[in-house]
């Protein structure tokens, strides 16, 4: 079986008028080495006639897997990731959005920022000088205040958790992937706080590399839905609270550990 040395979740909900099916097929044309998976998250429309036109193009590089019904992104990566993974795909991982926000190529160039001690590398909406990255005001607004509050609940210096670009080794798929995720939407600040609880802020903080973007385009409306804008403080209020016992339990654990020795 061929080990390649990325592969690419793609979670698709309700996706037929955004996937631009010419850029995968015209990126897997190139990239040999790059395998995707995309999870069809119970659309309603022709998402999954498009992504299985996709796998019959490129049967080797193209799997296509479906939830029964719409389980959420969080859930489609999650699932996405984990059959990968059991059949030993390859030897990096990443997600991407379905209407390549971030480009393929982009996401692929990541790769090499996958050296030692870095093993999680995320993209960043940063604009500056050479930059594209072209959103809505009002999105832009609501995420640097929801970026503000995750950088509190986290503390650490993150700019951008919410990107929908981020790649890491095999080995840690099980310790950011091992169990269901809170929150929908919002399961990137899980990712960062699996991280930390589990290898310390300090170890976690040299793992993580935010890599500014060089082009991001909001392509079209977000299928999160306005009024989660008010639910997602709950999500965070209950990210903030394990994300709390699980630092306080890993503190235990230590504590006693150094005790023994």
């Amino acid at each position: 079986m061929i080990k390649f040395e990325l592969s690419i979740i793609v979670p698709c909900f309700n996706e037929y008028n955004r996937i631009p099916s010419q850029e995968y097929k015209s990126f897997l044309k190139t990239k040999q080495t790059v395998h995707l998976c995309f999870v069809n998250d119970g659309s309603t429309d022709g998402t999954l006639e498009k992504l299985l036109d996709i796998q019959k193009c490129f049967p080797k590089q193209v799997i296509v897997i479906s939830n029964e019904n719409n389980q959420g992104k969080g859930a489609s990566v999650r699932r996405g990731i984990l059959h990968c993974k059991l059949l030993g795909k390859a030897d990096c991982y990443s997600y991407l959005d379905a209407d390549l926000s971030v480009s393929l190529d982009e996401c692929y160039s990541y790769l090499t920022s996958l050296t030692k001690p870095k093993s999680f590398v995320f993209a960043s909406r940063i604009l500056r000088i050479g930059a594209t990255v072209e959103r809505k005001f009002s999105r832009f607004l609501i995420g640097r205040i929801v970026a503000t509050v995750i950088s509190g609940i986290l503390r650490i210096p993150v700019y951008d958790t919410q990107c929908g670009c981020k790649l890491f080794k095999e080995e840690l798929a099980q310790a950011l992937f091992h169990e269901p995720f809170i929150s929908k939407w919002l399961f990137d600040v899980e990712l960062f706080s699996r991280l930390i609880c589990k290898y310390g802020k300090k170890d976690a903080l040299k793992m993580m590399e935010e890599i500014p973007v060089k082009k991001w385009v909001d392509k079209e409306e977000s299928k999160v839905k306005t009024t989660y804008f008010f639910k997602l403080w709950r999500d965070l209020y209950l990210i903030r609270k394990k994300h709390k016992k699980e630092i306080s339990l890993t503190s235990k654990v230590k504590n006693v550990s150094h005790t023994f020795y």
